[in-house]
């Protein structure tokens, strides 16, 4: 009786070793798989045409942008690859008056950015949507807030010129427009930022300056 009860112990205690052995299995494996989708988000651009890095703008980016949204500012502003959001949140905290959106590829940067407004007290004024933004529509755009990549510069300065209101306004950071000339320019180094005035490219038929340039 007694090696009886030893052998049905023992085969107890392997069963059980090997439940929570596919148990172990079973978690490592789901986390891994979490993770793989998490990361290929932030790794699927890099199969794009152009790739457009998350790289969150600085202090002095966003203190740069703001010197060309008046305080009483009104209409829309859009942030193309909005990132965490921060530049959105910022507008919206700096001009009550505007609405302020962002379009991002990334899902779990859209989110994140939904709660950082949310956080600060401006969910009812900025906006985030997961798009492709060369798909945007940013026609009832007023500003427009670039965080771009150089090769994709110029393709960008033509969906602009296409779809922007006549007197929208163009904030770029990082790279500059390669045909529009801007108004003003804020020199400081990687933050350094460019402020383009469509109304002032415009020419006497109804063209704005780098169209004819381009023609």
């Amino acid at each position: 009786m007694e090696i009886l009860n030893e052998s049905a112990q023992k085969s107890v205690k392997k069963q059980s070793m090997s439940t929570g052995g596919k148990l172990l299995i079973g978690v490592t494996g789901g986390i891994g798989i979490g993770l793989s989708i998490v990361c290929a988000s932030f790794v699927a651009p890099a199969f794009r045409k152009f790739c457009l890095p998350y790289v969150p703008a600085t202090t002095e980016q966003i203190q740069n942008v703001l010197q060309f949204l008046p305080k009483n500012a009104s209409g829309k502003l859009l942030d193309i690859g909005s990132g965490d959001g921060r530049i959105v949140v910022a507008a919206a905290q700096h001009a009550k008056g505007l609405k302020t959106d962002g379009v991002e590829l990334n899902p779990w940067l859209v989110y994140y950015s939904r709660l950082a407004a949310l956080r600060h007290g401006v969910g009812q004024q900025a906006r985030f949507f997961r798009r492709d933004l060369w798909k945007y529509n940013i026609s009832e755009y007023n500003y427009v807030v670039i965080f771009g990549v150089e090769q994709m510069m110029q393709d960008l300065e033509h969906k602009l010129i296409a779809e922007c209101p006549h007197n929208a306004k163009i904030i770029a950071c990082r790279f500059p427009l390669p045909q529009l000339q801007p108004a003003r320019i804020i020199e400081n180094g990687v933050n350094t930022v460019w402020f383009y005035d469509l109304r002032e490219q415009r020419q006497p038929d109804g063209l704005p300056a780098a169209v004819n340039q381009l023609s």
